[in-house]
């Protein structure tokens, strides 16, 4: 899928063989135009927010720290329901404490821009995103 943000774009790879059930159903809100914003208490992780959306998820390849460029949709429950966009060192978190998402994704092009996604979310506040299939 391609993923643009401002001036940056990526390509991902769907996780479908370690979360077919996260990736079916995010694959089914495609195409996707969210806002992206600087997370609060992840570290070095910009998220997507998307309320009380009830996406009836469990834990599937479930992480609380992933690497740069390794998406995580959080099906909601103790926080509520986002998308989690690592751009450096991150521990999944919320108000709540630790959480863990559902590893979906992983950037495979445009990997050496995820400081400059960092940069923009940081210090020039909220983005606009979209996720298409290619």
């Amino acid at each position: 899928m391609s993923i643009t943000v401002g001036g940056l774009r990526f390509e991902a790879r769907l996780e479908t063989e370690l979360a077919p059930k996260t990736c079916a159903k995010f694959t089914a809100m495609l195409p996707l135009k969210k806002r992206i914003i600087q997370a609060r208490w992840s570290g070095e992780a910009a998220w997507i927010p998307f309320g009380d959306l009830e996406l009836d998820l469990g834990y599937e390849n479930h992480t609380s720290y992933p690497a740069p460029g390794q998406l995580l949709l959080y099906p909601g429950g103790i926080s509520e329901t986002e998308i989690l966009f690592p751009y450096g060192g991150t521990v999944f978190a919320s108000k709540m404490g630790q959480l863990a998402g559902n590893h979906f994704a992983t950037i495979e092009d445009g990997v050496e821009h995820l400081p400059a996604l960092g940069k923009l979310v940081l210090w020039e506040g909220a983005q606009d995103i979209a996720f298409e299939a290619i």
